[in-house]
């Protein structure tokens, strides 16, 4: 399968239910892993509405229908974030969470290194602090 073309990523992710499932256990990980501790509290206490988000928002960033525009609007990953601080420490915590997380939804290998490299672009783009002003 050519990830990235059409749907093809949408497909191999589960579509809307298993994208649904992969951010639930990626909030999962947040709660539970100690260096995600920093980026879990710049969340609601509640995650239902931040898992709902993070699901539609991947759901059309994969290729599948844009359930984040018709629900909430368009969305800039980077401005969504600009109030928070965020530095390379908070981003590897993140990226952290989603790869533990894509291992645990049992995604080929190939697709989980995929992700991961697609990944880090908008999780770079909200990188606006200093490791110091984190």
């Amino acid at each position: 399968m050519q990830y990235g073309v059409k749907d093809a990523s949408f497909k191999a992710a589960g579509k809307e239910e298993g994208i649904f499932l992969l951010a639930s256990e990626f909030y999962r990980q947040m709660e539970t892993m100690e260096q995600a501790q920093k980026i879990r509290s710049m969340h609601p206490k509640d995650l239902e509405e931040s898992i709902d988000k993070l699901s539609r928002f991947l759901c059309g960033w994969l290729g599948g229908p844009k359930r984040y525009r018709e629900k909430y609007g368009s969305i800039s990953i980077p401005n969504a974030h600009s109030h928070l601080k965020i530095s390379i420490v908070e981003q590897d915590a993140w990226l952290k969470c989603m790869e533990e997380a894509l291992k645990i939804m049992g995604y080929p290998k190939d697709y989980q290194a995929y992700l991961m490299v697609q990944l880090r672009v908008p999780a770079s783009r909200c990188v606006n602090a200093d490791i110091s002003e984190s």
